[in-house]
Order: C-alpha cells, then sequence, then structure tokens
C-alpha cells in the first residue's frame, strides 16, 4: 500500500497542470466516499386505518390490498 507520503511526493514532482488534475481528481474520489446521511424512518402512516378498526379484520383488509394491488 501506498504510503501518503509517497503520494504527497508523487504530486509535489508533477507538472502544475497534471497536479491540479491530480487534486481535482483526489477530491472527486474524496467525494464519492462520503456516504449521504440515512433519512430516518418515517410512522406518519400508522394509525391511518384507525377508523376500521372495530368494522375490518386484518385479513380482509389483507385481501382488500391484494385486490387494489391488481
Amino acid at each position: 500500500m501506498t504510503s501518503i507520503k509517497t503520494v504527497h511526493r508523487m504530486i509535489d514532482e508533477l507538472p502544475p497542470d497534471l497536479r491540479n488534475e491530480a487534486i481535482h481528481y483526489i477530491e472527486d474520489l474524496a467525494k464519492r466516499k462520503k456516504k449521504p446521511a440515512a433519512k430516518k424512518f418515517s410512522l406518519s402512516w400508522a394509525g391511518g386505518l384507525a377508523h376500521l378498526k372495530n368494522s375490518t379484520t386484518s385479513v380482509e383488509l389483507q385481501h382488500a390490498a391484494r385486490e387494489w394491488r391488481d
């Protein structure tokens, strides 16, 4: 594995235009490495069918959902 000192030396030995290109390439690599922050899971839909609690069973809802998907 190449050490940081070796990479610095290699970049310093490049002509100015290639040095800038190398720096931009390294910056792009660093951006790719960063992962986007994970979004928190939202349960805003929870309780959305509470009004059906006394009139519909979970099995009936499962059958209705299957029909909605078809």
